[in-house]
């Protein structure tokens, strides 16, 4: 290494030493460095490179921070190649730090109790199951201002103390001598990656809602933290931005940091940096087994009746009934189809979310305009909240092919939670329609309920809704699947034939029922697909799967319900509205409602028959077409979930 200079530093006194040579050594001794101080940090101006010495054995190195321990083993190298021009021009500086020196801490509630702890540890980490931890984030995509034109997290002030609620606290706690905090300072940051998908608030003043100031999120990457004299707690206010997507995994990483503010001309070098993770909550769809709050029809000039008759099963659910007028609908009946009602939920704060269908029909300003307004949406039709464009819909994007169900813990599967079933072809048709790409993306990326792949493209809707349903029910699971069913009504009529009812007829009159059994329409071999895929995926058995008796025919090699689809229906938690199948008429009944009553009434149903033909049935849909439901949240919290 050449001729070497020994120099020792005594920090209590300004001291100057002239170098002869190139390189030379500090020595540190722990009785020059000021009372209580445990640890060093060196560096010289341009020019001076300064390197450290130990024994590795002995002294590590620093995991984190530019500190090291004051030990005698511990040496500085300097190294000068080009001598000084001036006195004074070229310095090494050396400061020291003390195990007093500051307790800072960023918290949020990653105990999911609905408040925050301060000084938690294992904040970086974000686990599932009810032994997991980690902070949850609220989208904050409703409208608690009624005077606002757009959602809470698409503005950039507080309007009201509702919408705080909605967001997450998180604390920065800064605790130490006040002499270090006016010496350093105190960043909140967060990464690029992460900024457009969350908002923080800090209240820079007593309360009051214009002191709310929005300091991170959008082009807001960092914000210096100013504090107070004593003050020892800042309260920040965290809402998100956008919801997982395909390019998101739903994580989003907050870091307070104390910066070192050297002397002029010298970079400002990181002390500690302090880290905590949030996962912005998924949307969740409601099953049909839910507890139903409020119904949603349309009204038009020809389902006058129709609507009565859901008026009159909402009464007997204790549903709230919400019509939209034939002015906002313009004609489009198909509710089922816009929209799809869901819900998003954190420890302290859970509010339901429409998902909205990029359909854009006549009904496509309803869930803004009239939803928004006393209830809460996310528009998957505009492009900022997605990041990508969404193709022209097709029918795939309508509402009426997704449903979901819960599984109890019994169910085989890994998790106990909602499934959640995704329309999609699985296996090669000319002409075959897939779901969009960005909705199913979308869906998937939400991970608490996993997709199963269904086949529905046999039909010339292609919605699930058309094949399938479930309902409360007893036993194992907490429900049934139904299942149209076109052999068990042919068996149904080949029953009554042989009871000697062969010149009964069908829609009052019209058709005898006979002609069905020598005109055999779709094969049901596409029903029994899914059924089969059903019972795989959710570990279901024939004693959870009821054959609701359903014939359906040809439509240019697709098919539709030749007679009202039974199993289209509205399920209002042990009320049941099915759409009225105009079977034969057997002894002043109609045998398809007498069969339905027996394979349903028996688990506690209640059948109400509601009459669709004109106003649904003739246009391909029936009543769960032209209806919708908000439903209660799970009592399970997802969370606790291992997807």
């Amino acid at each position: 290494m050449g001729e070497q200079s020994r120099v020792r530093k005594f920090c209590s006194v300004r001291k100057s030493t002239v170098a002869v040579t190139k390189q030379f050594i500090i020595s540190l001794c722990t009785r020059s460095a000021p009372t209580g101080a445990t640890a060093f940090d060196v560096r010289g101006t341009p020019g001076v490179d300064v390197y450290i010495v130990h024994n590795p054995q002995v002294v590590k190195v620093p995991s984190c921070v530019p500190r090291w321990p004051l030990d005698a083993r511990v040496e500085v190298v300097v190294t000068m190649e080009m001598p000084s021009n001036n006195v004074n021009d070229d310095k090494v500086m050396c400061s020291f730090s003390f195990v007093d020196f500051a307790d800072i801490s960023l918290d949020a509630d990653i105990t999911r109790s609905g408040t925050v702890k301060r000084g938690t540890i294992d904040k970086k980490n974000w686990t599932w199951g009810p032994d997991g931890h980690g902070a949850v984030l609220l989208v904050n995509c409703d409208r608690d201002n009624p005077d606002s034109t757009h959602p809470d997290n698409a503005d950039f002030s507080v309007r009201c103390y509702a919408d705080l609620k909605d967001m997450s606290l998180m604390i920065l706690t800064a605790q130490g001598p006040e002499a270090v905090f006016a010496d350093h300072k105190l960043v909140l940051h967060v990464s690029k990656s992460d900024a457009d998908k969350v908002g923080v608030f800090h209240s820079s003043g007593n309360g009051h809602l214009c002191h709310f100031e929005h300091v991170l999120g959008s082009d807001e990457l960092s914000y210096v933290v100013e504090r107070d004299s004593g003050q020892e707690e800042t309260i920040f206010y965290v809402e998100g931005l956008a919801f997982p997507d395909a390019d998101f995994s739903g994580l989003v990483s907050f870091h307070v940091t104390l910066m070192d503010v050297p002397a002029k001309n010298l970079p400002e070098t990181p002390i500690f940096t302090d880290t905590v993770v949030f996962r912005v909550a998924p949307w969740i769809m409601t099953p049909n087994i839910l507890q139903p709050l409020e119904v949603f029809v349309c009204s038009t000039s020809d389902n006058v009746e129709f609507v009565a008759a859901v008026a009159k099963l909402t009464k007997k659910s204790k549903c709230k009934l919400i019509i939209c007028p034939e002015l906002e609908n313009r004609g489009d009946r198909w509710i089922q189809d816009e929209m799809e009602f869901g819900y998003v939920q954190a420890p302290h704060k859970a509010f339901p979310v429409v998902f909205d269908s990029p359909r854009n029909g006549q009904l496509k300003d309803f869930p803004f305009k009239s939803i928004l307004v006393g209830g809460f949406i996310y528009l998957l039709a505009e492009t900022s909240l997605l990041g990508s464009s969404i193709p022209a819909a097709d029918l795939m994007d309508e509402f009426g092919e997704v449903t979901v169900n819960l599984l109890s813990d019994s169910v085989s599967l890994s998790v106990k939670w909602g499934q959640l079933y995704v329309l999609s072809l699985l296996f090669s048709r000319t002409g075959g329609r897939r779901m969009t790409k960005v909705v199913k993306d979308f869906l998937c990326a939400q991970q608490v309920q996993s997709p199963v792949e269904l086949f529905a493209d046999w039909l010339y809707v292609g919605h699930v809704d058309e094949f399938m349903s479930f309902v409360p029910a007893p036993g194992r699971q907490g429900f049934r699947l139904l299942l149209a069913s076109p052999s068990a009504c042919y068996q149904l009529f080949k029953e009554k034939q042989e009871e000697g009812y062969g010149d009964a007829v069908m829609f009052e009159g019209k058709m005898p029922f006979l002609s069905l059994l020598t005109r055999r329409g779709a094969s049901p071999s596409c029903i029994d697909w899914n059924r089969d895929i059903l019972k795989r995926e959710l570990g279901l058995t024939e004693r959870d799967i009821i054959d609701i008796p359903q014939l359906f025919r040809l439509l240019e090699k697709e098919a539709h319900a030749f007679f009202p689809d039974m199993v289209n229906m509205l399920v209002l938690g042990k009320h049941l509205g099915i759409p009225k199948p105009f079977g034969p008429i057997i002894k002043g009944k109609c045998c398809l409602e007498a069969k339905v009553r027996s394979l349903l009434e028996p688990l506690g149903l209640a059948c109400t028959f509601i009459n669709d033909y004109f106003s649904y049935h003739l246009y391909l849909g029936e009543v769960h077409c032209g209806t919708n439901a908000r439903r209660k949240p799970f009592s399970f919290k997802w969370w606790n979930m291992s997807p």
